[in-house]
């Protein structure tokens, strides 16, 4: 969705016109979920001049109770007005993307979009102009009930690239797209996933900030447009056993004055010594960063054998086995594909974390591993250690633990907010653990 130059009287004048009644400021908390505060449009002067007050102590991850009071900063370049009337009479809401600050006007560290401009001004002290990313969401759709909850029925039984009959969400998926044209997203393709009411929407690269915003609002579109059909859209990773997951595949380069310094063309795989060291970072922290590109117990249902998901750290410049590959394109489109994110990750602190592991491989010119240019699955333990690939984390539980443990990630993120990412994600782990599951029921309840 690309970012316009809108000044305080831009957003004046497009109110007026385009009769916006309300105007919705959002955040993301510390978990990815976006939160926000609507008021009407008489308040849009103390917006502009940011001053709306909120309190903060209610989001999680945010302050204490003695330290509520904080403003929202919006970002005026994200105004953007919903494309469906909200009442009777036409009245319309407008959005715009806020960053959070602190009583006494600094940006507040634990504001995951402050985290992710926070890395991006590091990123330009080691010479660098743009971060840029590229992330592929893929999403399921089910059936509501009669009283409009989410099931688990799948709406379609059609595959990779079927159409109707076989693609019953074809519909859906069109005012998708349509939607997010005329929100000003430009999408490059629409098409049925692996599995049965599996679906992914790619919009062109952007920006890693512009990119994160864009993740979440196009969360918010999927999900509205779903629900007009009766349908729900979730991007849980593993939300049925047997079939692929949703991943975020994240597509990612580093540019300076224009140009992509992942290329170089004097290379075999015309990759730069910036693109080898980006990628001998990430698979150094890969198990660490983990925790954030995959944040919830279901992340680690996905992680799995047999489902296309990635699940060893390695790379490779052709096959689609390892966790890191290396698409065809080349020139200003070379890039690194990471494979593992999945889309219940907060776009703002994974996009921070991975930005991080890639630029402290770049300092310490971290050389990667060999290729591994075979199916990985197809490989045994022996095979796969005598080739340096070891596992991704195979619980939230390990990937918190190796997160705990990682400086450089922990530093990006911020030492006291990732303290209250671990500590949550910990509890979440332990109440996952007293819970007694239909599979144990199923296997063990007749036998012992």
């Amino acid at each position: 969705m690309p970012k316009h130059d809108y000044t305080k009287d831009d957003i004046r004048n497009l109110v007026k016109s385009e009769n916006v009644e309300f105007l919705r400021l959002t955040f993301t908390d510390m978990y990815g979920i976006i939160k926000n505060v609507e008021v009407p449009v008489s308040q849009l002067e103390k917006v502009l001049e940011n001053n709306l007050m909120f309190d903060g102590s209610s989001i999680d991850g945010f302050v204490r109770i003695e330290e509520s009071d904080m403003y929202l900063y919006p970002d005026l370049s994200t105004f953007m007005i919903f494309p469906w009337a909200t009442d009777s009479h036409g009245g319309k809401v407008a959005r715009i993307i806020a960053s959070v600050y602190t009583a006494d006007r600094k940006p507040f560290v634990g504001d995951p979009r402050n985290v992710l401009i926070a890395n991006l001004d590091k990123m330009k002290q080691q010479g660098f102009d743009s971060f840029n990313i590229g992330t592929e969401p893929e999403f399921f759709l089910f059936k509501l009930d009669e009283n409009g909850k989410p099931t688990t029925k799948l709406n379609d039984s059609g595959s990779y690239f079927d159409l109707e009959p076989l693609d019953m969400g074809e519909n859906v998926r069109r005012e998708i797209v349509l939607t997010l044209e005329e929100m000003g997203f430009e999408v490059e393709a629409a098409h049925h996933e692996v599995a049965p009411g599996q679906h992914e929407v790619d919009f062109k690269y952007a920006s890693a900030l512009e990119a994160a915003d864009n993740i979440q609002t196009f969360k918010l579109i999927v999900k509205t447009i779903a629900r007009k059909y009766n349908l729900y859209a979730t991007f849980l990773p593993k939300p049925v056993s047997g079939i692929n997951g949703n991943g975020m595949h994240t597509n990612m380069s580093l540019f300076t004055a224009g140009k992509n310094q992942f290329f170089a063309e004097d290379d075999e795989l015309q990759l730069s010594t910036t693109a080898y060291n980006f990628l001998g970072g990430i698979l150094k922290h890969a198990t660490n960063f983990t925790a954030i590109t995959n944040p919830t117990v279901n992340s680690y249902k996905r992680l799995v054998p047999g489902f296309e998901a990635p699940v060893y750290v390695a790379w490779s410049g052709s096959n689609r086995s390892p966790m890191v590959r290396v698409p065809a394109s080349r020139g200003q489109s070379t890039r690194l594909e990471l494979r593992s994110v999945d889309p219940t990750a907060n776009p703002y602190l994974a996009l921070a974390g991975i930005l991080a592991a890639g630029l402290d491989g770049i300092k310490d010119k971290i050389e990667p591993a060999e290729s591994v240019d075979r199916n990985i699955y197809l490989m045994d333990e022996a095979e796969r250690i005598k080739a340096g690939i070891h596992d991704l984390p195979d619980t939230l539980l390990a990937a918190v633990r190796n997160l705990e443990g990682d400086r450089i990630i922990r530093e990006a993120i911020g030492i006291n907010l990732s303290q209250q990412f671990i500590d949550a994600k910990l509890l979440e782990y332990r109440a996952y653990r007293q819970e007694v599951s239909q599979w144990e029921l199923d296997s063990y309840l007749d036998i012992y």
